[in-house]
């Protein structure tokens, strides 16, 4: 099997494995939706991996933050486990930001687009405030990290084939669903089109890597 055939063959297995994991959601079974859960997100470190060139800072930062967020994905799916997972997802931001860093300084990322985030982060912010309780340092700190992730994504566009800026969007979409089904209201809607989203963003991270030199 060629590494591009390989390529195709995992990414198509994140895609089924997905589809099997909204499908245990919306029956409720849990245990299933969490075997599924954990296998898609293999399933894009896998990809990760067969692309990086280990050589470039870009392509070890978005490793490492692909690793940390199947971390965070496991921790999510034990009983009791939510802290930790934040705070795996937390330094996967953080990994994120230092791989688009290496691709595009800090200093050219550009303010109108943090602007704009930021805004949608506060209103954000302010609708999760009343439901978090005493997690909202931690939350707070999340939603910080995560505008600047999607900033970055978007700032590295340019050198990443416009992919990560689709990414890093569908990442923070992805997040809100979360949130609303974490903190807000549990619906099955939420994660209907959040859980796609999200493993969509980390795919295409992973396209990612291999190709922009840093």
């Amino acid at each position: 099997m060629g590494a591009l055939t390989a390529e195709i063959a995992v990414a198509a297995a994140v895609g089924v494995a997905v589809a099997a994991l909204v499908a245990s959601e919306l029956r409720a079974r849990r245990a299933r939706a969490a075997v599924c859960k954990t296998a898609a997100s293999v399933g894009f470190v896998l990809l990760a991996v067969l692309r990086a060139d280990l050589s470039r800072p870009y392509d070890r930062w978005l490793v490492i933050a692909l690793v940390l967020s199947l971390v965070g994905d496991v921790l999510l799916a034990l009983p009791h486990a939510l802290p930790a997972g934040l705070a795996a997802f937390l330094l996967a931001h953080l990994a994120f930001i230092a791989a688009f860093s290496a691709l595009t300084q800090l200093g050219a990322w550009p303010r109108p687009v943090l602007a704009g985030l930021a805004v949608a982060s506060l209103i954000a912010a302010a609708w999760l405030w009343p439901h978090v309780g005493r997690l909202r340092p931690a939350v707070l700190a999340y939603v910080a990290v995560i505008t600047v992730m999607a900033w970055g994504a978007i700032a590295a566009a340019g050198r990443t084939g416009r992919i990560s800026g689709a990414a890093g969007i569908l990442f923070y979409l992805s997040d809100l669903a979360v949130a609303r089904d974490r903190f807000v209201v549990r619906r099955f809607a939420s994660r209907a089109w959040g859980l796609p989203a999200y493993y969509a963003a980390q795919v295409m991270f992973a396209l990612t890597l291999g190709g922009p030199k840093a």
